[in-house]
Parts: structure tokens; C-alpha cells; sequence
């Protein structure tokens, strides 16, 4: 189904019938459901741009839908409520939870056609900001992180804006932050960076050029990149962004880097904390990634039950986001009846857990060599345990006794490595495991 302007959600049919003709009349395409349920489906079908919400409805009320989109993360679009008993409690409430306006039956014409014109133009302005807790979720450390790109979109446009992460972090959705849809956003993949060329500065000006993970690059790629910079006009005020999954210290040391510009890249610097520091943040992210995929018609709307996040919040996620979006769509596509359940977790993740261990196996050429033992031996000890950890899950007691360590002395290892992992409170088959 075609994506749609206006979703009317009203459980009588000739308000409906009327408020769907005026829209069309002013050249909306319009979408109409006559309870919750439908709503819910047509919510996710055709991505309206706006909606106007009824309260009172047969099957709930607009204000618990209200919340429930509020509380999923799908409140991403303007809200306006209707109803014709509402009282003044009722229209405050909606406002605290994200509704946009109020209109009061019977709905004169051009109070519905100037409160829809200041829902688009609202719409319009939310979008020239992309906030990243929407994306990620509400919790102390995605609140942290949005206070810090607050603080780098303050600093002069000249300033160098890096993110740092590990491998699969979600850096062009961080980056995103900074895009405006009334600016340009230029962003240049790995293949045309090897013709240096001013272009891209000239299509950037005044917006934000993006050049991507630079781990991910050629030395003669980066290379040529930091020539492009340096001979850009210093007057074109295009925002430089750039990632990377590597560590700000292999920036100017790795012999994989060109030095200079990591060096040039490390204006501010903002670190996005991996996915297994922030698990409670699992649920919108999941909706906003089923959205995408329902989207893009990859594939149908599905629910996850409470079990099977809860398996989810469990694993360690070494992918980060990037692992997280192919494991949601997989489990898209083995969906009972558009339900995900604990079984098709476990039997997701126990392919990812079998394909990591085999390909840790058979990486026998990763090593340098030529490093002093004393580094070497670090990097196979940080190898080492990391396995472990992925093997038993973040499941400390195993692991402490797998590698025939006290737990006390498991963690200062673990510490003096730089190896993170999620602290699991202790279950009671923790405790069993401790105990033989």
C-alpha cells in the first residue's frame, strides 16, 4: 500500500467520508480507519504523515493508542485528536503525551485546514534535525549521547566532527543528527574518493559533507581524502563528519592509516557506546528497524513478544546495530503468523553464535608478527578471552571457569586488556554454576 498524507481514525463513517473528501479536495492522499486496529495496521502500511485521532472509538480510545505509539517509538509523525466530549483534562493529557493539537466537533473547515497546514509545517521542521534518541531509544546513556551532539553542533562549522564506535555502531544514523533537509548533505563512497575532486565541497557548501568509516578505507583512499581537505576553499562552510570503528590511537599510529588524517579528523570527537550497554533500549529500536523493513517491503509487519526480547536484551551483540538489523530481519522472515518468539531467537542467534566461533577458529593470520612479544602476547590474550565471552554469552561464572580464573581475577584481566562486556546480574543458575 501507497504511503499516505492523512490518517483519519474515526469510528463514524460520515465524518470520516467528509473529513476524507475536504482533504482530497485540497490535494491529500488520505487514509481512514474506524477503529484501533486498524489504525495500528494502516499506521504501519502506508506511513502517514500526519494523523487526526478520534478519542472515543469502539474498540479503545485515542488517547491509550496515543500512548501506545508514544511508548513504541512510533509517534514520529503530528497528531491532531477530535472528539465532540472531550473536556479540557482530556485535550491537556493529549498534549503531555505528543499530540500536536485538538480540534473540537463539529470541526469547522478552516480550523481543520489551518491545524493539517501547521501539522505539515511542524512535520517539516522536525525533520531538519534528526534526533537520534527516536532512533536508539530513551535511556541515561542515549540521553548522554544526544547531549553531546547538542554540544558539537554548537561548535563553529569548521570544527571536525568524528565518531568513534566499534564495528557495526550506527555512525551514519549518529551523523544524521546534523543533516537538514534544507541544506546539502553530501556523502561520497569509498570508490569515488580515489578521483580527488573539490565537487564534493562545492555540492556541500553550506551543509555537511560525510565521508563515511574511514576504517573501512585504503590507505590510498584516506590519502587522497586528506588532500581533498586540504585544498578545499576555506570559505565553503561545509561541515566535515567522519567515522571510524577503530580506536583514536590507531588513527595516528596503525600502519593502516595515513596519520595526517586521523590527526586532521580528531577535532571533536564523540563516542557511541556499543548496543550491549544500552540493551533496555532494544524494543523501539527493533520497531523503528520493522518499520524500515515494511517500508522498503523487505518484509511483512511482525510483533515480538515480550520472551523473545528478553532473549534479546540477553545477548552480547558484538555486531552492534548493524548485527542487530540482520538479526531482526531474519527473524522477520521466520515469523509464525507475523509473530516473533522465543524459539526463533535462539534458533537466530545460535547461527550467529556457531558462524562467529568457526570464523574465530579459522583466523590464524590476523596476528602481526612483527610486533614486540610482549604486544603480541596482549593481542592473543585480548583474542582469547573475548572468545570466551562470546562463547558462554557474558556468562562470567562460566567463562571464570573455563579459563580456570577467580572471577576477581577474571575481571582485572579483562580490565588490563580493554576487553568491555555487559554485567549480567547474578541468576540462580549463576549461582548453581559457582557452587560445583
Amino acid at each position: 500500500m501507497k504511503n499516505s498524507d492523512i490518517l483519519i481514525v474515526d469510528d463514524e463513517i460520515g465524518i470520516r467520508n467528509l473529513l476524507s473528501e475536504i482533504l482530497q479536495d485540497e490535494g491529500y492522499t488520505v487514509a481512514t480507519a474506524e477503529n484501533v486496529e486498524t489504525a495500528r495496521r494502516l499506521r504501519q502500511e502506508t506511513r502517514p504523515a500526519m494523523v487526526l485521532l478520534d478519542i472515543w472509538l469502539p474498540d479503545s480510545d485515542g488517547i491509550t493508542l496515543l500512548k501506545e505509539w508514544a511508548r513504541e517509538g512510533l509517534l514520529d509523525m503530528p497528531v491532531i485528536m477530535m472528539s465532540g466530549h472531550a473536556s479540557i483534562d482530556t485535550a491537556v493529557e493529549a498534549t503531555k503525551i505528543g499530540a500536536l493539537d485538538f480540534l473540537e466537533k463539529p470541526i469547522a473547515l478552516q480550523k481543520l485546514l489551518t491545524a493539517v497546514k501547521n501539522a505539515f509545517k511542524y512535520s517539516k521542521m522536525q525533520e531538519t534535525v534528526a534526533i537520534p534518541t527516536d532512533k536508539f531509544g530513551k535511556s541515561k546513556i542515549v540521553a548522554e549521547l544526544t547531549e553531546r551532539l547538542k554540544k558539537a553542533a554548537e561548535q563553529p562549522v569548521n570544527t571536525v566532527i568524528m565518531f568513534t564506535g566499534e564495528p557495526g555502531s550506527p555512525f551514519l544514523q549518529t551523523a544524521e543528527y546534523f543533516r537538514n533537509s534544507q541544506r546539502p548533505w553530501i556523502a561520497p563512497n569509498a570508490e569515488q574518493w580515489l578521483k580527488p575532486t573539490q565537487d564534493w565541497f562545492r555540492a556541500a557548501k553550506n551543509g555537511v559533507l560525510y565521508l563515511g568509516n574511514l576504517a573501512e578505507y585504503s590507505l590510498e583512499v584516506q590519502s587522497a581524502i586528506y588532500k581533498t581537505i586540504c585544498q578545499r576553499d576555506p570559505t565553503n562552510n561545509a561541515r566535515i563528519l567522519a567515522a571510524c570503528s577503530r580506536s583514536l590511537g590507531d588513527l595516528v599510529t596503525h600502519p593502516n592509516f595515513d596519520h595526517r588524517l586521523g590527526e586532521m579528523m580528531s577535532g571533536f570527537v564523540i563516542y557511541i557506546p556499543p548496543l550491549r550497554e544500552h540493551t533496555e533500549d532494544l524494543d523501539p529500536i527493533i520497531n523503528q528497524i520493522v518499520l524500515r523493513l515494511v517500508e522498503s517491503k523487505q518484509t511483512n509487519l511482525v510483533k515480538f513478544t515480550s520472551t523473545a526480547i528478553g532473549l534479546l536484551r540477553q545477548y552480547n551483540w558484538p555486531g552492534n546495530f548493524d548485527q542487530l538489523r540482520q538479526v531482526v530481519k531474519n527473524l522477520a522472515l521466520i515469523a509464525d503468523n507475523n509473530i516473533v518468539d522465543a524459539h526463533h531467537v535462539t534458533y537466530i542467534l545460535e547461527q550467529y553464535r556457531t558462524r562467529f566461533l568457526a570464523e574465530k577458529e579459522a583466523d590464524e593470520n590476523e596476528f602481526d608478527y612483527n610486533k614486540p612479544l610482549r604486544d603480541l602476547r596482549q593481542d592473543i590474550e585480548k583474542r582469547y578471552f573475548e572468545y570466551h565471552i562470546f562463547k558462554h554469552n557474558s556468562n562470567m561464572s562460566k567463562v571464570a571457569k573455563e579459563v580456570d580464573l577467580e572471577r576477581t581475577h577474571l575481571y582485572r584481566k579483562l580490565k588490563q586488556l580493554g576487553i568491555r562486556f555487559p554485567r549480567r546480574r547474578a541468576s540462580s543458575k549463576d549461582m548453581e554454576d559457582d557452587d560445583e
